[in-house]
């Protein structure tokens, strides 16, 4: 789940995320496997590959299954056809929604798509309805309680960071770079000690529509039914949610 209100959204998530770990692992092996297959095992040169790892390592993964993942990719064949693709569409209030899967079977995949949109009260949209809405970025969020915004701004800009905001209603520092710098600037926070609590390569919306009260959390269970679909790899939203209103509805 990808929304403008990102500290909030990542603690719901990863709280979700750790109530289905083993879920979560295959999603995230099936993404290094095809990240190696695609690129290559040597992750230095590999952003998506490393991206990837960085991901699953951040849910503890133990580091036997990511190597297998990567061995599985790099060997190429394995008999198993895995295919990408993305579905669009719209959740309430008119936010735009796009779904990334990994999939053997594009017809199972569409139909539980379609399924988790209806009955999430959303609809599902023709390809590139919402998509021209979203732009592909590198992404570091870092906790501000942990991390400064001088030693992270410092470090960032040298190794070519596109911009650094400090959001601190949500108590979060975001980075973001161009997908070719993702690579470079991870080196120079990991040289420097910063953990970040999220580093990837995302879909990051241009602009954001603020959803409140009953829609909010009927926005949130709809993205929340299609995050649980075995297929689903990554849900990206347009939307702004309220500190408030996410307690509300987490409580």
């Amino acid at each position: 789940m990808s929304g403008h209100n990102k500290w909030s959204s990542i603690k719901h998530k990863k709280a979700a995320l750790d109530a289905k770990r083993g879920k979560v692992f295959t999603r995230y092996i099936r993404e290094i496997t095809v990240a190696a297959r695609a690129g290559g095992e040597d992750p230095d040169a590999n952003p998506r590959l490393r991206s990837a790892i960085t991901a699953a390592k951040g849910v503890n993964m133990p580091k036997d299954n990511i190597e297998r993942a990567i061995a599985r990719g790099a060997g190429g064949d394995d008999g198993v056809n895995i295919d990408e693709v993305r579905y669009e569409g719209y959740g309430q209030g008119g936010v735009a929604i796009l779904v990334d899967c990994m999939t053997d079977n594009r017809n199972r995949t569409v139909s539980d798509v379609r399924s988790a949109f209806t009955k999430g009260g959303g609809s599902m949209g023709e390809s590139g309805c919402v998509a021209w809405m979203f732009h592909q970025k590198g992404q570091f969020i870092f906790d501000a309680e942990e991390t400064s915004e001088d030693d992270i701004m410092e470090i960032a800009m040298e190794a070519g960071a596109e911009d650094i905001q400090d959001n601190p209603d949500a108590g979060c520092i975001e980075v973001t770079t161009e997908p070719a710098a993702f690579a470079s600037v991870q080196d120079a926070f990991e040289s420097a000690g910063l953990k970040s609590q999220v580093a990837e390569i995302a879909w990051i919306p241009e602009n954001t529509i603020t959803i409140e009260g009953e829609a909010a959390e009927k926005l949130l269970g709809l993205i929340e039914r299609l995050e649980e679909l075995d297929d689903v790899q990554n849900v990206y939203a347009n939307y702004d949610i309220s500190d408030e209103d996410i307690s509300q509805i987490e409580g």
